[in-house]
């Protein structure tokens, strides 16, 4: 009889049910879905450094799979995009200033990021931003220049390169030199002394904390501090220099680009009570951008059940605080999983419950993550291997493993807000289309069928309402129910993973559903309700893994009834602009956004751009610092025509409902040049469009003109009606050389382009190129007749990209 019914269950094909869909409340706000939108080396060469718009063109389809916020890369400025964001150089940088001989970040610029966040609101998705606060790297000019401290206490690691000085409005990169380097002014500039080790904590790699691994190591403590011996911009530095640049930093970046929450990179490596600080003022220090007591926050801590809960506990009681602020990965539990993927069946699957965190009140569960998750890949992007010894937290979970789904079903059943890793939800490891999709294609970018289902049951029948209860435990059977605990319903869901190769599970258990209750399995592995007795007991039936049913290993039950999608409301954006000249940036290939108001100007400065729909209002809101002269804010269209003026003393607002969806700038300037300068700050709220095109809004058009320095006429050597496939420097020829070498590059698409040459101190001792081209392939001479011998380096810079060649003079 029981096999006839196994064979019943699992052979029937999935219907589900016509009648309405049953009321439901909404998972708690700890319980959410965050979906990591990006894996270790992420690219796409459709979106060549420009993540925050694939992303953006990915979100409708996140929305309609269920995903509740997004947990984007580390979105500052490293030494160049061909970093994954986590070698910090200047956090203050997102894609807007021009240093280290580039514009954007490996994510794109700062527009296309605030882009990112409003339509990933208008999709109803949250934004978890990837911070890094243990390190920062690669000090000093694209070249190096200017970056190491003679005087520094040395690592052994970083040659004393612990000079940090960032571009500003006021202070734009001139060259590469470090006397230019040395003078730049912007936001929280660093020396030796804010760096493990220094004169007051001369230690480094004896613990966690002073653990050198990537960069120079930040040494939090309050009395470490102090002047670089080298700088021109060398302002005096005093106690709790580092904390309270983080705890700024953090309230800027919450307020300019209202983003809900943080993952928090490594917080093993940085002190707990440094978490507590940003945290809290983040969540209550942020004025109108307060991310409150929900603000979802979670630390990267590598370890066991035990040490998770102690930083938890010691986050939460550091510098007098009371509150639960940042939860962890369970680390603890995803090991069970991993042990229990890799056992081919022979794991105590009951054993599960037994792993987890204690502390489970704001903690995320996960399969796999890009620290777990390190494949290496063919050209196309398919996995060949894996790069074990890279991998943390027990090594990975291959997405192709038939007991992926067990571990989600149970990753899912249990509490906290499950996170789900992209190329677990997605698969890219084998359709050779990795690197050459795109987002909105289901074909090229096709979903795992089965993660996709354990959304959509987690969000229907809202796990994380009911309370969690282990209703069987066995070698292979695993049963959980969210049961009862407040509301009009007796349950939620019950969800029960299997995880023997070839035979189903079953169990006869107690549920809160009350009894004589129609159940049904939202998994399909079962094609027929079931119904609880007069006790409120049901019999529930698991698949085996071996892919004889729709479903490997799990089944999910939950009132008969229950359908339909997702429609989250569509949200609102806002995003504040500081305007100040330690801020942003003046140079021609930067975005030209930022700095205080001129005296004796009424020229206008661009705070920044917004993304708005047609027919959704746009509001303004200026903050002047010196509330008695009278200014003028802006708003522009992507001609440049000005669509709203407002003008006046004090706080000014302007409303504005465009008629078309695009990209809209916000420019202040003075209403007399008799006023003295002055920073100011602009709020902008608006809404997004749901459908973001991106390569139908460019958020920066190429600019024509410019002039070729000391080169050819510039006319390509291959006519531009056949783009080259990349853009980037070709070999120069000859190399060595003597007294002059032909610089080769290519361009795939129309842009801004410069060619200069550095000596080895960073010096520019030549300009081949300096203007808008063509796509085409073009060449360029380098004539060294008047320098010495010596290595010398050719930088190509794009808005796109940049690249840097080496070549010999040899005379």
């Amino acid at each position: 009889m029981q096999r006839a019914l196994r064979r019943l269950l699992y052979a029937a094909a999935i219907f589900l049910t016509l009648t309405p869909a049953s009321v439901f409340a909404q998972n708690p706000w700890n319980g959410k879905v965050i979906l990591q939108g990006f894996w270790w080396d992420y690219y796409n060469d459709n979106y060549p450094n420009a993540w925050h718009n694939y992303v953006s063109d990915l979100a409708p389809r996140l929305r309609d799979m269920g995903i509740d916020g997004v947990w984007i890369p580390p979105g500052i400025k490293n030494a160049g995009p061909n970093s994954n964001g986590y070698s910090p150089f200047d956090h203050y940088d997102l894609g807007d200033k021009y240093q280290k001989a580039n514009l954007k970040t490996r994510a794109g610029t700062k527009d296309e990021y605030l882009r990112l966040v409003a339509v990933l609101h208008a999709n109803g998705i949250d934004v978890i931003q990837d911070v890094v606060l243990n390190h920062v790297d690669n000090a000093g000019s694209s070249v190096g220049a200017g970056g190491q401290d003679p005087a520094a206490y040395d690592d052994g690691r970083t040659s004393k390169y612990k000079n940090f000085r960032y571009v500003s409005y006021a202070s734009p990169a001139t060259d590469e030199s470090s006397t230019d380097y040395l003078a730049r002014s912007g936001r929280w500039s660093k020396n030796w002394p804010d760096f493990y080790p220094n004169q007051f904590n001369n230690n480094y790699n004896t613990g966690d904390w002073d653990a050198v691994l990537f960069g120079p190591d930040i040494s939090y403590e309050s009395n470490a501090y102090g002047q670089s011996s080298n700088a021109s911009y060398n302002p005096a530095q005093s106690s709790d220099y580092m904390r309270t640049g983080a705890r700024n930093w953090m309230v800027w970046m919450k307020k300019q680009t209202g983003i809900d929450g943080v993952r928090l990179d490594a917080v093993k490596n940085f002190p707990y009570w440094v978490v507590q600080d940003v945290l809290y003022n983040a969540k209550y220090n942020a004025s109108w951008a307060n991310g409150g007591s929900e603000m979802f926050a979670v630390g990267e801590y590598v370890g066991g059940a035990s040490e998770l809960d102690a930083w938890i506990n010691n986050v939460k009681f550091s510098n007098g605080g009371s509150e639960d602020l940042a939860g962890t990965f369970d680390f603890a539990l995803r090991q069970s999983l991993k042990d229990m993927t890799a056992s081919g069946g022979s794991y105590d699957l009951g054993s599960v419950p037994s792993k987890q965190q204690t502390n489970r009140y704001r903690t995320v569960p996960f399969v796999n993550n890009h620290d777990t998750f390190r494949p290496t890949k063919d050209a196309s992007g398919n996995y060949t291997g894996w790069d074990s010894g890279n991998e943390l937290g027990g090594g990975h979970i291959d997405p192709f493993d038939p007991r992926l789904a067990v571990a989600y079903a149970i990753a899912f059943a249990v509490d906290g807000s499950p996170q789900v890793f992209f190329e677990d939800l997605f698969n890219i490891g084998s359709t050779g289309k990795r690197y050459v999709h795109l987002p909105t294609s289901t074909t090229d970018l096709p979903v795992r069928d089965e993660i996709a289902n354990i959304i959509w049951c987690h969000q229907k029948l809202n796990f994380k309402k009911g309370t969690y209860k282990v209703r069987a435990q066995a070698q292979d059977l695993l049963i959980i129910e969210r049961g009862y605990k407040s509301g009009p319903e007796n349950s939620y869901a019950i969800i029960a993973a299997n995880d023997n190769w070839n035979t189903w599970q079953s169990a006869n258990i107690q549920t809160d559903f009350g009894p004589n209750r129609q159940l049904h399995d939202y998994s399909g592995a079962n094609g027929n309700d079931i119904w609880t007795d007069a006790n409120s007991r049901a019999t529930i039936w698991v698949p085996p893994c071996d892919g004889s049913n729709l479903r490997r290993g799990y089944s999910i039950w939950g009132p008969a009834g229950v359908s339909g999608g997702f429609a989250p409301s569509t949200r609102t954006t806002t995003q504040e602009w500081e305007m100040a000249d330690d801020l942003g940036d003046s140079h021609l290939s930067s975005l030209q956004q930022g700095g205080k108001l001129p005296a004796g100007s009424t020229a206008p400065r661009t705070a920044g751009k917004i993304f708005a729909e047609s027919g959704k209002g746009i509001t303004l809101n200026l903050y002047p610092t010196n509330t008695s002269q009278s200014l003028t804010v802006s708003l522009h269209n992507t001609s440049g025509t000005s669509v709203q003026t407002v003008s006046g003393a004090g706080n000014l607002a302007l409303a504005y409902t465009p008629s078309a969806t695009g990209f809209y700038t916000v420019k202040v300037n003075n209403s007399s040049a008799a006023n003295a300068a002055q920073s100011v700050f602009v709020k902008a709220t608006y809404t997004a469009p749901r459908t973001a095109s991106t390569s139908s809004y460019p958020a920066r058009a190429a600019s024509g003109g410019g002039k070729t320095e000391g080169g050819d006429s510039g006319d390509p050597l291959v006519a531009a009606a056949v783009a080259p496939e990349k853009t980037g420097l070709n070999n120069s020829y000859p190399n060595p050389f003597n007294p002059s070498t032909t610089v080769g590059f290519s361009l795939r698409q129309a842009a801004q382009v410069k060619v200069i040459v550095y000596n080895s101190i960073g010096q520019v001792v030549a300009t081949l190129q300096d203007g808008a081209l063509p796509a085409g392939i073009y060449s360029r001479t380098f004539n060294a007749a008047s320098l010495p011998s010596g290595l010398y380096f050719v930088r190509m810079q794009t808005p796109e990209t940049s690249q840097t060649q080496k070549v010999m003079l040899v005379k």
